[in-house]
């Protein structure tokens, strides 16, 4: 993983409870096959962690211009590499 962002309520301070957390993802470069197990595994592990739904958005995934927009402007680092 190359970095990882919070977005969305529990960014923004406006979630309650029953909130999901909305992450956003840059993986290193690495083979096909891995990205996969990779997300998953990722994903699996943040939602044992916090007990709560997540939402995984892989930030190269992105295409729509007004959700990526949001997402910038919310944005909270977590971990970079």
């Amino acid at each position: 993983m190359r970095r990882l962002d919070l977005f969305g309520s529990a960014a923004t301070g406006r979630a309650h409870a029953g909130s999901d957390f909305d992450f956003l993802v840059e993986f290193e470069p690495m083979p096909a096959g891995g990205y996969a197990d990779a997300y998953f595994g990722l994903l699996e592990g943040l939602q044992s962690l916090l007990q709560a739904p997540v939402d995984l958005v892989v930030e190269s995934a992105i295409s729509n211009p007004y959700f990526r927009r949001s997402v910038e402007s919310e944005r909270a680092l977590l971990y970079a590499a």
